[in-house]
């Protein structure tokens, strides 16, 4: 549960209570009867290591914009004899059909 902190108005009474999210805040100064006001603090959180900062995910340059090169054929335009003997089949079932 949350510790809240609360300072009246009038008397300047200042402390902190523990209370949980569904409690209602606090109104009157158990002191003086004057008006209670929550005092809100710095969170207590602890960033360590890295990934917290906008920098951190970024590299020292644009990001890699360019495509890989697509792979190339041999220049005699032959491939490897898997992928060829496909290829040899698929020519000689359409020369069949037409």
């Amino acid at each position: 549960m949350p510790t809240y902190s609360y300072k009246c108005t009038e008397c300047d009474n200042q402390f902190d209570i523990v209370q949980s999210f569904a409690d209602d805040a606090l109104t009157v100064c158990s002191e003086c009867g004057g008006k209670l006001r929550k005092v809100f603090n710095s969170v207590g959180v602890v960033f360590k290591g890295s990934g917290f900062y906008r920098t951190d995910s970024r590299s020292g340059g644009k990001a890699d914009t360019t495509a890989k090169p697509a792979e190339s054929k041999p220049a005699d335009g032959k491939s490897d004899g898997a992928s060829s003997s496909t290829a040899t089949k698929t020519e000689k079932a359409t020369a069949k059909a037409s």
